[in-house]
């Protein structure tokens, strides 16, 4: 279903009040050409896998607004693999309403989907680290950095005996990239990281 899934662990401040960690899942659509190929990354071997490696691109940060929430047990239809990565996050699994009409045409089950609500409808709702009160509704915001990942492949020319040239899979290109999700919660206490941001 062209489906890419973020998964958080937070972990939690006991002395507020919090649970041991705090599990988040974003869920947004995956675009072709975003990632190589699984097939061509199994056939790429890796020099060094112990290496820690620096990405050779580094993309801008995405700043999505996670409007819908995601009900985790009807969504394995949307991806099989959100019921393992997202278990701990039963409760805050979100995506966009852009994505959910984009998997709504392929014929997904829109019953899964549920609006948040936002900023526009309810004037009194502000961004968490502006909330004073910490049982009120506000938009959390939460970042994260992907630091290395195989974004495209590389292709190396060769030159044959008769001169001419042609071209073949050689590598994998890194990129490096962030992401900011905003998002709703029914009280700031979910959400006491945002602000020392």
């Amino acid at each position: 279903q062209e489906v890419k899934i973020f998964r958080a662990l937070i972990l939690g401040e006991l002395e507020r009040g919090q649970s041991q960690f705090q599990a988040l899942c974003f869920v947004t659509r995956l675009h072709r050409n975003e990632i190589i190929p699984s097939e061509s990354m199994a056939k790429l071997r890796q020099k060094n896998p112990r290496t820690v490696r620096q990405a050779e691109e580094v993309r801008g940060l995405e700043h999505l607004s996670m409007d819908v929430a995601v009900n985790f047990s009807k969504a394995a239809q949307l991806s099989s693999h959100i019921h393992n990565v997202c278990a701990e996050a039963r409760e805050a699994i979100y995506t966009r309403e852009e994505d959910v009409k984009f998997w709504l045409e392929k014929g997904v089950d829109g019953s899964m989907f549920e609006v948040l609500p936002q900023g526009s409808d309810v004037p009194e709702l502000q961004r968490c680290r502006l909330c004073q009160d910490r049982w009120k509704p506000c938009i959390c915001s939460y970042s994260l950095s992907i630091e290395w990942y195989p974004c495209m492949l590389k292709y190396c020319r060769s030159r044959d005996a008769g001169g001419k040239v042609s071209s073949y899979k050689c590598g994998i290109r890194s990129c490096q990239k962030g992401y900011t999700f905003d998002y709703y919660v029914p009280q700031k206490q979910l959400c006491l990281w945002d602000e020392e941001t």
